[in-house]
């Protein structure tokens, strides 16, 4: 210890090395997370429209990712386990939906996982945000099948499954844009800024 130097004053220098040492590992931890959820999102919404699939092994990726992320950015015990009911609340509904035929398998478990990472303050506004993308995106389906399709689009076949009539709707489209919509509003943002 230097001379004049008070044993108190070091454990403050310590505690405030320690306050912004976890300060950091949550930013950047809630950096990582915003990235990852994005381009998660993205490659579901495209993949959905493109072959009508949401791969088990992407919503896989968003689980374990929050498993890992959410406690380094500093979300508490408590908000994680409010988190998981929400999304096995969202899960169970969407098999129910998926049971009826309204939507794929994959739908469900997205919303499901999305909802995981929104949890209680902010999954009510993803749900009602997809829903009326998903009507937005669904109409605009529908008007594009009742055209004819371009001479040019003939040659892609994920546009002329689209344009087929009776097709499925690539819905994971709408969950990937309302998701994007809604992130910027969750506590992994308020972590970050």
């Amino acid at each position: 210890m230097h001379k004049g130097t008070s044993p108190y004053w070091h454990a403050s220098k310590l505690s405030s090395l320690l306050v912004n040492a976890i300060m950091t590992t949550s930013a950047l931890a809630a950096a990582a997370a915003t990235l990852l959820f994005a381009f998660a999102m993205m490659h579901a919404g495209l993949s959905d429209l493109t072959t009508n699939k949401i791969r088990n092994s992407l919503v896989l990726l968003l689980l374990l990712a929050y498993g890992v992320l959410a406690p380094l950015a500093g979300f508490t015990a408590y908000e994680i386990g409010w988190s998981i009911a929400v999304a096995l609340g969202v899960l169970l509904f969407g098999f129910i939906l998926f049971a009826m035929g309204w939507i794929g398998g994959g739908d469900a478990k997205l919303a499901a996982v999305t909802a995981l990472w929104f949890g209680t303050d902010n999954t009510l506004a993803y749900l009602l945000c997809m829903a009326l993308l998903g009507g937005v995106f669904a109409l605009a389906i529908h008007l594009f099948r009742m055209r004819p399709l371009p001479e040019r689009l003939v040659r892609k076949p994920w546009i002329v499954r689209l344009h087929a009539s009776g097709a499925k709707m690539p819905y994971g489209v709408a969950m990937a844009l309302a998701a994007l919509v809604v992130f910027p509003s969750t506590s992994w943002m308020t972590v970050i800024f």
